[in-house]
């Protein structure tokens, strides 16, 4: 089902909420299908793309080696999985917001 938000945003591609430190959390068959997407195996991606969470409850995106950044942002600011992102980075701004947003009043 796809997500529905009652306001607009425009993403002006300046990768901050790729960026926050954090953790992109990956639900049910969030692996298999940026596995596919990548053209990969599933254990390859679970190897070299993701992590146990912190409290070890989850798995988690990985981040690009010695940064906050997401491994899947690339040096143009776009996400290299944007077509099978996980639910967590498809919720942005709406569920959950980064203070150096542009678009975030706050930030």
């Amino acid at each position: 089902m796809p997500l529905v938000f009652p306001q607009a945003f425009r993403c002006r591609q300046c990768g901050a909420c790729c960026r926050w430190p954090g953790t992109v959390t990956l639900a049910d068959g969030e692996p298999d299908a940026i596995a596919a997407f990548l053209g990969i195996p599933l254990p390859d991606f679970l190897d070299r793309y993701a992590r146990l969470a912190p409290n070890r409850s989850a798995l988690v995106l990985a981040d690009a080696p010695g940064t906050t950044r997401c491994i899947f942002l690339d040096a143009a600011n776009r996400c290299a999985i944007h077509p099978v992102r996980p639910r967590q980075c498809r919720t942005y701004p709406f569920l959950w917001n980064s203070p150096p947003c542009p678009n975030n009043p706050s930030g």
